[in-house]
């Protein structure tokens, strides 16, 4: 714990260096090309205090909250499986790495046909940019599993459930909450383009209406505010994994 509450100035200072930085090229700027950190934050609170930003996020959000959950539910066991398996991993990789190779944009022609312009076209395409880093990570996670480990396991009369549980699981739990990571992020990340790609309605209606009359602050508030959703998903996440698995993350 010491550690951690240790690096909070480091990590705060991280973040002050970026905006002093930014806060210095953009002053040589005009505005419509980069406003400063100054301006994009006052419209962020401004924006939020008076509802618009905030009422636009909270209706974002599920469809967010339904693609990335659909995608750990699925990602999750799929990537266990593979990586447990060696013949299901030589007939699905060669699937996955090729539709992962296809920019998830290009299926928004099919979304639309198949599930219309709103929520659930939205899920579709977060759901699509999400499940492929979850498995993989899953997947890469359970054949990183030691060999030695579940020897030593079976020598000590483990097998079947007591082997899963008590050995396997701790063992790939770093790279659950990995996935779980990746799978957040990634579903903010498709949110937004999910937002500006379909009916542009939320975050995407407002960013679309900032742009066409060149107001870049408006633009960047509500990038920032992604930013912050993210960080703080994030820093929640990985709070939860030092409590989960505190021999895997060291706190001290």
């Amino acid at each position: 714990m010491r550690a951690r509450i240790g690096n909070r100035p480091v990590y705060a200072a991280s973040i002050l260096l970026g905006l002093a930085c930014w806060e210095l090229i953009a002053r040589d700027l005009p505005r419509v090309i980069l406003p400063p950190p100054s301006v994009v934050l006052v419209r962020l609170v401004t924006d939020s205090l008076s509802g618009l930003l905030l009422v636009a996020l909270a209706k974002a959000l599920p469809a967010m909250l339904i693609g990335s959950g659909l995608a750990l539910a699925i990602g999750i066991p799929l990537g266990l499986l593979l990586g447990r398996s060696a013949t299901l991993s030589a007939m699905f990789d060669p699937v996955i790495n090729a539709v992962y190779a296809v920019p998830p944009v290009a299926f928004v022609p099919f979304f639309i046909v198949w599930f219309g312009l709103y929520l659930w076209a939205r899920v579709a395409l977060i759901f699509l940019m999400s499940i492929f880093e979850i498995i993989i990570a899953v997947e890469t996670g359970v054949r990183d599993v030691r060999p030695q480990l579940i020897d030593v396991g079976r020598a000590f009369g483990a097998g079947g459930t007591t082997l899963a549980w008590k050995v396997l699981a701790p063992a790939i739990s770093p790279f659950i909450f990995l996935a779980v990571r990746i799978g957040i992020v990634r579903g903010i990340n498709a949110m937004i383009t999910a937002e500006l790609f379909f009916a542009a309605v939320n975050l995407g209606f407002l960013m679309n209406d900032d742009a066409r009359r060149f107001d870049t602050s408006g633009v960047l508030s509500i990038i920032v505010l992604l930013a912050l959703l993210g960080l703080v998903a994030q820093e929640a996440l990985k709070w939860a994994e030092a409590r989960a698995l505190p021999w895997h993350v060291r706190t001290s």
